[in-house]
């Protein structure tokens, strides 16, 4: 094992995180430009999808509130591969998953005492080379092209490099892969006619940023003001284009012999074309476009067990962005729940429950599989943390996209701000009308909670040390303590500051006792304010503490 697999542990950690963020923040764009094999406006919603998987997978492995070990290592790699390979959606999101497959398998068997910079360089170049083989016919003027780029001026940046410094090489693959996206339209004709850059291209361009400001911290340039300070045009969205080609779009895992690949290989490129098959050891990623669906997956059959199949008809799935609803009715609310008792809670006020909560928080396909296994013509959904709203707004337009189903995300940042919400949910209404009520229920929800420092770090109320009790306001450290009764009292009393009617408290994992005493201090020192007390179960919060 390598002495800095530590560095890479944590280096990944922190790239997923920029990476989905940033993703999530350029979907719709990347999703406008999408014109190349099929316009169906989906590849910023599939590559982030991917990337959603892969990082809920590392996080399901790897401890985050300890410091990372060698021994994490293999399997933040292995559980990361994976991850990206079972959640890959589309075209871009195979590729996606083959390429992060292979550059992170390529950083975990480098060399005992290789500069960094140059296993980075390799790890793109091996990135680069499996997504290639992994295209049944490679065309130009798209990711594959933007990668090859990047990975060229990545080992070109390594080879001058007289000190190690892997920033340097990044940067050099993210400005290689600006440059070469602003070329797509001159190398692929339906680009050029629809006055757009590469969608792909332009996702790869938004990961490589995002792992260039994952290692130094400096939010790298956006991809057009790259483009414009070299003076390259980068073509802006014109006009929609008629899809031709074969009419389905199909998907499939598939476990089978490696030695099994190259046939299917041969006989699906017979059948249609943007085959992509990306996997090993066992187990691949199957996607096609084809006419013939039935013969698409007899192929699967014959070369080993398929399964979690997926069909999409290019044409219904334009209709179901405009079209209602047809076989689905009534309305659905899906809430993140962060403990079992909150779950229950949820479960008995109507909810669909997902499981989340720190370290665990739910995918955007989780979320989506919640709204279509519902039923429901209409949805609304409640994240209850901050950073699963953006996975919620991708559901819900995934949910639009896919399913034609009304929905609409109630940017709740807390559990207890979904439990307000869910309050005054009312499927009589109509739907806007619902979607207002619950909105501004949960906005004007004073939320806090109350926390165990795990490790030293400075807060807005000052240092705090392992073991100190925190207080929470809003998502901030405003109190930094040692008892958790006084803590707790002290955030209920700041959030009745500026008035209110109810005190909700959830208890968390063994904090009966805590809300039990927040209870009590309510009433002796606020005798006209109702107080709500549920078992909740999260952990890391023993208390959490609503104002309404």
């Amino acid at each position: 094992m390598h002495d800095d697999a530590p560095t890479d542990v944590t280096m990944l950690l922190r790239f997923v995180e920029v990476a989905t963020e940033a993703l999530a923040a350029a979907r719709e764009e990347i999703d406008a430009l999408n014109v190349y094999p099929v316009p169906d406006g989906d590849t910023g919603t599939n590559m982030f999808l991917t990337l959603s998987s892969a990082r809920d997978a590392l996080h399901e492995v790897v401890d985050q509130s300890a410091e990372p070990t060698p021994e994490d290592w293999p399997a933040a790699v292995a559980a990361f591969s994976r991850g990206a390979l079972l959640g890959a959606r589309g075209n871009s999101g195979v590729i996606l998953a083959q390429m992060l497959g292979a550059m992170t398998k390529h950083l975990l068997a480098s060399a005992d005492g290789r500069r960094r910079g140059d296993r980075w360089a390799d790890a793109m170049v091996a990135a680069t080379r499996a997504s290639y083989e992994a295209v049944g016919t490679p065309v130009e003027g798209t990711m594959l092209t933007v990668a090859c780029a990047a990975s060229e001026a990545a080992r070109a940046a390594a080879d001058a490099l007289v000190v190690d410094d892997v920033a340097a090489v990044v940067g050099a693959a993210a400005e290689a892969a600006a440059a070469a996206l602003a070329r797509t339209p001159l190398q692929l004709q339906v680009l050029a006619d629809a006055g757009v850059v590469d969608a792909g291209g332009r996702g790869l361009c938004v990961l490589l940023d995002a792992l260039e400001t994952a290692l130094t911290g400096r939010r790298a340039l956006d991809e057009p003001v790259r483009a414009a300070r070299r003076h390259i045009p980068v073509p802006l969205p014109t006009h929609d284009l008629t899809a031709e080609g074969p009419s389905y779009e199909v998907m499939y895992l598939l476990d089978a012999d490696d030695d099994a690949i190259p046939d299917l290989r041969r006989r699906l490129a017979e059948l249609g074309d943007s085959l992509v098959v990306v996997g090993g050891e066992g187990l691949w990623n199957v996607h096609v476009h084809v006419d013939d669906v039935g013969a698409a997956i007899e192929v699967g059959i014959e070369s080993g067990r398929p399964h979690r199949v997926r069909v999409t008809h290019f044409a219904e799935q334009g209709e179901r962005r405009t079209a209602p609803p047809s076989e689905r009715s009534g309305r659905v609310v899906v809430a993140v729940s962060a403990g079992e008792g909150l779950t229950d809670v949820f479960g008995e006020a109507g909810a669909v429950v997902v499981a989340g909560g720190p370290g665990r928080r739910p995918s955007a396909g989780m979320l989506l599989e919640a709204i279509r296994d519902s039923g429901a013509a209409e949805a609304i959904v409640l994240p209850n943390d901050p950073d699963t709203v953006r996975s919620a707004e991708i559901a819900v337009r995934s949910a639009e996209a896919e399913l034609g189903v009304r929905a609409a995300v109630i940017p709740s940042q807390a559990q207890v701000q979904g439990l307000a919400a869910l309050a005054v949910h009312e499927p009589g209404r109509s739907f806007d009308q619902d979607v207002l009520h619950m909105t501004a229920t949960a906005s004007h929800a004073r939320h806090g909670a109350v926390t165990v420092a795990v490790k030293r770090a400075i807060t807005m109320a000052g240092p705090c040390e392992p073991g100190d009790v925190l207080g929470v306001i809003a998502g901030d450290f405003v109190i930094v303590g040692t008892e958790l009764d006084d803590v707790a009292t002290r955030v209920v009393d700041r959030l009745l500051g500026g008035g209110g009617e109810l005190v909700t408290l959830v208890s968390g994992a063994g904090g009966e006792a805590l809300a039990a005493h927040c209870a009590t201090w309510v009433e002796a020192h606020h005798p006209a304010v109702d107080v709500m007390v549920y078992d909740g179960g999260q952990e890391r919060y023993p208390l959490l503490i609503a104002v309404e």
